[in-house]
C-alpha cells in the first residue's frame, strides 16, 4: 500500500493505455491526503475528447493536485488527441505546474526532426522536461545543455520488495547537476519503476 512507500514527496502516477483517468485522479486525491506531490500522467492518445480531458484535470485539481505530466503516450490515438502539444493548447491546465516529456535518445515513434519541432511547441507551456529512461551520460548531457527549462532525468533501478529503487545518480554538466529531490513513478498497483531527478540551477 502508500505506507511502503519511501520517504519522497514527487510521486509520478502512470495512466497505462486502456486505463481509467478518474482511477488515476483518484488515486492522486490519496497521495495528496497522505501528504505527497503526486504528478498524475495526460497520455493524450488515452484521452478522447476535450470534455474528457477537462474532466480529468478538474478532478485533479479539486482533489488539491498540483503537479502534471503531460504527455503523448505510446499507442494509437483514440479520440482526437494525437499530441501533449494539443492538451497544452486547451489551457486546461492553467494554475498547475507543467511536465513535459524529453527524448534525449530519440523515439521509435517520431523522427529527431519532428521532435524537435514537438519540443519547440511545447516548452512555453512547460515548467520542465521529464526525460526517457538513460543509462549512458552523453546523451543527457548532450540534451540538457539545449534545454532553458529544468530537466528531470529518468533512471531505472532494481526490483526490490515488489519495488523497483532507482539507483544513486549524480550527473554534472558545468556547474548544472542533478538534485536528488524529486519523486518516484509508480503503477496504480504501486509498483516504482524509476526515479525522475531534476536539474538544479
Amino acid at each position: 500500500g502508500l505506507e511502503n512507500l519511501p520517504p519522497v514527496k514527487d510521486v509520478y502516477i502512470t495512466m497505462l493505455p486502456g486505463g481509467d483517468y478518474k482511477e488515476t485522479a483518484a488515486k492522486s486525491g490519496e497521495l495528496v491526503e497522505k501528504g505527497f506531490n503526486p504528478v498524475p500522467h495526460f497520455p493524450a492518445r488515452s484521452i478522447n475528447n476535450d470534455n474528457e480531458l477537462k474532466d480529468y484535470v478538474t478532478r485533479c485539481k479539486d482533489l488539491g493536485v498540483k503537479q502534471a505530466l503531460v504527455i503523448g503516450g505510446g499507442r494509437e490515438p483514440i479520440g482526437k488527441f494525437d499530441s501533449s502539444y494539443q492538451m497544452l493548447e486547451t489551457g486546461f491546465f492553467d494554475g498547475i505546474k507543467i511536465g513535459i516529456a524529453g527524448h534525449p535518445e530519440g523515439s521509435p515513434d517520431i523522427s529527431n526532426a519532428d521532435l524537435e519541432k514537438a519540443m519547440i511547441d511545447k516548452k512555453p507551456y512547460a515548467d520542465y522536461i521529464v526525460t526517457q529512461w538513460l543509462l549512458d551520460s552523453q546523451p543527457i548531457i548532450d540534451f540538457i545543455s539545449k534545454q532553458s527549462i529544468p530537466v528531470h532525468v529518468g533512471i531505472t533501478g532494481p526490483k526490490k520488495n515488489s519495488l523497483f529503487f532507482g539507483s544513486l545518480f549524480i550527473l554534472k554538466y558545468e556547474s548544472r547537476k542533478i538534485d536528488i529531490q524529486t519523486g518516484l513513478i509508480i503503477f496504480f498497483d504501486l509498483y516504482v519503476f524509476g526515479y525522475a531527478f531534476r536539474t538544479a540551477g
